[in-house]
């Protein structure tokens, strides 16, 4: 265990997650639907089904999956504006994260000629919200899958591996693990980590928010990234493991 100089504000260890919890189906229309949250961090993700594929992929036998991503109103202290006719780069960023992230553990061929549609609506926002998002929407993306091997719309599981994400921070130059505002909004250095079930990494996404960081401290951020990543990932199968 790990203590940081200064106590965090909700009094968790460097190397600790915040709470975990999901909650199934509050959408009774979507294929599959739940409420992830993460410490005060709150994400509602939605999977639909729609039959074909955009035109490009047509004719090729294999499905398609698609990602969207939006801060809803009353997230955050000051409310969101819907972004409606045009998306903030910060959204589409996201968004193909996201999709990125979840097609890089589908096989295409299993979905033939359908698409899944994947949304993540931020409900609540306290720093990793897309993290978040795509460890909810792997977990909504399974069950989805299995609804549809169960109703025999799919003869194979197109879910070949699992996938969760999770922040880590330099915050006044010492490692953090998943970071709430208070901790993102001042961090020195800011890293998503994505990872799959063989603990290869899917992304990376970095930025020194102050002075440059060192190979070193990539390194302790990442070795500090990876057993939360495999908390994450042993939740998602406890969460699969739920009765709907």
């Amino acid at each position: 265990m790990l203590t940081p100089p200064q106590p965090r504000a909700d009094g968790r260890l460097a190397d600790v997650m915040r709470p975990l919890q999901v909650t199934w189906d509050p959408m009774g229309f979507a294929l599959s639907s739940l409420i992830i949250r993460t410490g005060r961090t709150a994400v509602l993700c939605s999977v639909c089904v729609e039959e074909g594929v955009p035109r490009w992929r047509q004719g090729q036998g294999k499905g398609w999956l698609s990602a969207e991503y939006r801060l809803l109103p009353g997230s955050t202290p000051q409310r969101q504006n819907r972004e409606l006719l045009k998306l903030s780069g910060r959204t589409q960023e996201i968004q193909r994260l996201i999709g990125r992230s979840l097609r890089a553990v589908i096989d295409m061929a299993a979905l033939r000629e359908t698409t899944l549609r994947i949304d993540c609506d931020v409900i609540q926002a306290d720093a990793g919200t897309r993290t978040a998002a795509i460890t909810g929407a792997w977990i909504a993306l399974k069950r989805g899958c299995d609804r549809l091997l169960e109703q025999g719309l799919l003869t194979h599981q197109p879910v070949i591996d699992q996938v969760a994400a999770v922040s880590v921070g330099l915050v006044d130059s010492y490692p953090l693990l998943d970071l709430d505002y208070s901790e993102d909004s001042r961090a020195d250095v800011d890293l998503n980590v994505v990872m799959g079930s063989n603990g290869h990494l899917l992304e990376l996404q970095g930025t020194a928010e102050g002075a440059p960081f060192s190979r070193n401290q990539l390194n302790d951020l990442l070795n500090l990234a990876e057993p939360g990543l495999q908390h994450l990932q042993t939740f998602q199968r406890s969460a699969l493991m739920q009765e709907d």
